[in-house]
């Protein structure tokens, strides 16, 4: 009988559990959610990270490539934290829910439109926030879940009134300061009214030489009839590691269309679970991973359709230098009841180094018979015909291979009916080309 004994803590692991005991003692909360850190800190010991081994986590080993686990931040003083606000922190105008080192500055938002409601969790250390409401999976394929629950300090509930239309997008930015490597977890329940329409812009962000970490899990809950369109930007320093979550529930009619855009740190995991509940739902994922140095950045996505007349459409595109890798894991699961759905997904990846790589795994789980479901992956690199073109009409080869590249994810960010939107994707790019290419 062959005996498998736990392999020895990492040193990232034993750094993980020592800062819990560190910080335990300053995590407010009500009892339930004191219960449910304990709880989820004693799955983490006895699990430790994932690994391989664990189907979900296949092609990003976290026991292997998280080296260190840095100290939890601290609130940082008001006046650090307002000058040390990146240049980049601007995407377009937008109303501002500003967080530094994962903690919310209240006098340093903007006015809220009519209609719109939001709520510190650090404001209402009583639990009148509702955070305890949700409570994740403690699971090990819910590791972002679960480091969460253990760790989170702050985070908002934006409620979005019945019918509110805001002319506006909202910001939430998580803004990591100070010399000192440090980690923050935030936690942010979002629920949108009956035919709300609104945009959200979310924004991990932190100087481009910084390592520092951080954890995000968003509960999105949209009502019948509403619309949102949310962005989540990831600009992260060279070394730094960002394991995030964003969970939705669709209601009959939703709608929602989340953008992604990985734009640094040296590990990145964005998870994406959607539950398309109400009939007539839809559900649209734009990703464009722009990938450099020796990073590694994985979305994996999970989309169940449970109702009948319902569409999804996921596009992703890469661009791959020098060393870095690459995921998208993709599935879709169409219930047995979910007759007439419309899924489709396709993973397209521009390769332009011999070192690089990204591994595509899409995946349809289909029990109704009655669907129109679809998945593709591609890899290519820049045509070499294309290139000669643009050089021989005097364009340099550092600029034309970036105008080949915009021009490979250009599509689906004009899908965006926004002009502002579009120019500052546009600019984003031609920036991290411009550093990178």
């Amino acid at each position: 009988m062959t005996q498998h004994t736990k392999p020895p803590q990492t040193p990232a692991e034993e750094a993980l559990v020592r800062s819990y005991g560190d910080v335990v003692g300053r995590l407010h909360g009500t009892p339930e959610i004191t219960r449910n850190r304990d709880d989820a800190i004693e799955m983490i010991k006895a699990s430790g990270l994932p690994t391989r081994r664990n189907e979900y986590w296949h092609y990003t080993d976290l026991r292997t490539r998280l080296r260190s686990f840095a100290g939890v931040a601290a609130r940082p003083d008001r006046n650090v934290a307002v000058e040390a606000v990146n240049p980049r922190e601007k995407l377009v105008d937008a109303t501002r829910l500003p967080m530094f080192n994962g903690h919310y500055f209240t006098d340093l938002a903007d006015n809220l439109p009519v209609g719109l409601d939001v709520q510190a969790f650090s404001d209402n250390a009583d639990g009148g926030c509702d955070v305890s409401a949700w409570v994740p999976d403690l699971k090990n394929e819910d590791f972002i879940g679960t480091l969460n629950a253990a760790f989170f300090r702050d985070g908002l509930k934006i409620r979005l009134e019945e019918n509110a239309v805001l002319e506006r997008p909202v910001r939430i930015t998580n803004m990591m300061v100070g010399e000192t490597p440090a980690f923050s977890a935030v936690r942010h329940l979002v629920s949108i009214g009956k035919c709300a329409k609104a945009t959200f812009i979310q924004r991990n962000a932190a100087p481009l030489q910084s390592a520092n970490q951080t954890n995000a899990v968003t509960r999105l809950d949209i009502g019948e009839g509403a619309e949102v369109l949310w962005f989540v930007v990831h600009e992260g320093g060279k070394d730094a590691v960002d394991l995030s979550q964003i969970r939705v529930s669709l209601a009959t009619d939703a709608k929602l269309t989340l953008y992604i855009m990985n734009a640094g740190g040296k590990l990145v995991r964005q998870e994406v679970i959607v539950d398309v509940a109400g009939e007539g739902a839809d559900f649209q994922l734009r990703g464009v991973n722009l990938l450099a140095g020796d990073s590694h950045t994985d979305i994996t996505m999970v989309v169940d359709h449970r109702v009948p007349d319902t569409t999804s459409t996921q596009i992703i595109r890469n661009v791959v230098l020098d060393r870095a890798q690459g995921v998208f894991q993709g599935q879709i699961r169409v219930y047995r009841e979910a007759q007439k759905t419309d899924a489709k997904m396709a993973c397209n990846t521009l390769l332009l180094s011999d070192e690089g790589g990204f591994s595509a795994k899409p995946e349809l789980e289909i029990f109704a018979d009655d669907v129109q479901c679809g998945h593709g992956a591609t890899v290519t690199e820049i045509d070499s015909g294309y290139l000669f073109y643009l050089m021989s009409r005097g364009i340099p080869e550092l600029e034309a291979r970036g105008l080949l590249v915009k021009a490979f994810v250009a599509e689906i960010i004009e899908e965006l009916d926004d002009d502002a939107f579009v120019e500052a994707l546009e600019n984003k790019l031609d920036n991290w080309f411009a550093e990178n290419g």
